[in-house]
């Protein structure tokens, strides 16, 4: 299939607060609230047909940008800005371009742009990552099919223009191999504040502790976060095995969010798990350590020192699409997928995976899913979808332990029906509430494989904010998209 060419013609920008059920820490920083952002973009082609697409993301802070100089709602301002940057640079382009082409022409001066007004590429790369969704669902709705349909036949163009490594990879044949899975498991988080047992009361009857997660969900795939002081973090793991070995069967992932100043702290951790006994069970089913080291070091040290039974994967330090092979050079085998750092990025960076396993006859790298507090609605369907056409088998989700489904992200009723009518299985009505539906530990994934980008139905957007604005406004008008700053 021919890619189609396009010109994105319009962007809109709002936003709606979501407010946590429970404090996630992740590393030393603590939420309980922020915004979540949506996108809706306008789309037209050579002959004249336009089309519409959306997309949502969480505008976490302390993710993007850990900096101790920058406050919670600066980070949240970058985002914003990000997303400004991405729309006004789109929009701007009168030349017409496949999806990805796009993507690939924006990507190094928006970089440029945000270097300039003095954000991190992580930040910077948020912007186009959430309008690049809303413009792939403007092209799937035109087309008639499903984000997964659009990929294996590469009608959005996604070519190794800005990957030297992949050049003369054939890309077409392997987007054509991809196929989405139907059932996927959800990897539950244990946070940094989590209750693991005993009575945890609350201002709802939703499960708060571990133990009663996994009698509610099934879960049998876990994420634990580390803090960085190996001592502090061998307690916290065994009391999370004291309950975790109690299952049949369970595996775990470790998340050390930069938390770990250096390799040689690292490693003591590595050596104390290894040794300890009573982890002995959690240490035989840990499948890999996530971006333990700060990103400004994490790239440059040699990870060989970690013992090989435990792989590390890179998460924030996947700032730029050169980030996984330098990471592989250090000792990496894995990347995270998530949809805030971008859909492209993933795919390219399945392709690298799949590009060096068969270099090398073997299974070394891979690709993970991971979570960044994601909504239900656009936002968790939309990372769902891709999560499902990587072929992965599990997937950190955390958004429904921590907010209360569609009601604690601000939906109102006739959205929640709308979305719980329209991706049967995926939703279910509860305490309140249309939720993510979690059966004995997988999510049905049936619901996401209709036309468009994962999304058969749309938020309210009468119900939304515009996105705010750094400077106080006195209007609650639509903001026109600004000029870069």
């Amino acid at each position: 299939m021919r890619p189609a060419r396009l010109r994105v013609v319009a962007v809109e920008l709002f936003e709606r607060p979501v407010r946590l059920r429970l404090p996630f820490r992740f590393g030393a920083v603590t939420v309980t609230a922020c915004p979540q952002a949506f996108v809706r973009a306008a789309i037209e082609f050579e002959d004249g047909r336009r089309a519409h697409g959306s997309a949502a993301e969480m505008m976490v802070p302390k993710w993007f940008d850990k900096s101790a100089h920058r406050s919670d709602a600066d980070n949240i301002d970058d985002l914003r800005d990000a997303l400004r940057r991405a729309a006004h640079a789109y929009t701007s382009a009168t030349e017409l371009h496949t999806a990805f082409g796009h993507f690939a022409n924006h990507y190094r001066p928006l970089m440029r742009e945000g270097s300039r007004c003095g954000v991190n590429d992580l930040t910077t790369n948020f912007g186009a990552a959430v309008l690049d969704r809303a413009v792939l669902d403007a092209l799937c709705r035109a087309l008639g099919t499903s984000f997964a349909d659009v990929v294996r036949v590469n009608a959005a163009g996604i070519d190794a223009s800005l990957t030297d490594d992949l050049r003369g990879f054939d890309l077409d044949g392997f987007l054509r191999t991809l196929r989405a899975r139907s059932h996927i498991a959800a990897r539950h988080t244990v946070g940094m504040l989590d209750p693991l047992e005993g009575n945890a009361p609350g201002e709802d009857a939703l499960p708060r502790t571990l133990r009663q997660v996994i009698a509610a969900y099934g879960n049998t795939h876990f994420k634990l976060k580390l803090g960085g002081d190996p001592e502090a973090d061998i307690g916290r793991l065994t009391d999370i095995a004291a309950v975790l070995d109690h299952l049949p069967s369970y595996a775990v992932t470790l998340d050390g969010n930069e938390q770990y100043p250096d390799l040689d702290t690292l490693a003591r951790f590595c050596e104390r798990l290894d040794a300890a006994p009573q982890l002995a069970c959690l240490a035989g089913r840990t499948l890999y350590l996530e971006q333990p080291l700060p990103r400004s070091l994490a790239l440059d040290v040699a990870a060989q020192a970690v013992p090989r039974r435990w792989p590390l994967l890179i998460d924030e330090s996947d700032a730029t699409l050169d980030a996984f092979p330098r990471a592989k050079v250090a000792g990496y085998h894995g990347v995270s997928s998530k949809s805030c750092k971008g859909v492209y990025k993933s795919l390219l960076n399945a392709a690298r995976c799949a590009q060096w396993n068969a270099a090398e006859c073997s299974s070394r790298f891979f690709i993970s899913g991971e979570d960044l507090t994601m909504q239900p609605g656009l936002g968790v369907q939309q990372d769902l979808a891709l999560a499902a056409l990587l072929g992965l088998r599990h997937v950190e989700r955390n958004g429904h332990h921590y907010v209360d489904g569609f009601a604690g992200g601000g939906a109102s009723t006739p959205e929640q029906e709308r979305f719980l009518v329209a991706c049967p299985g995926l939703y279910e009505r509860s305490h309140g509430s249309v939720r993510l539906s979690i059966r004995a530990g997988v999510i049905d994934l049936a619901g996401c494989a209709t036309p468009g980008f994962a999304s058969p139905a749309e938020p309210d957007w009468t119900g939304l904010s515009p996105l705010a604005p750094r400077a106080p406004r006195n209007d609650t008008a639509t903001p026109r998209i600004p000029a870069p700053c």
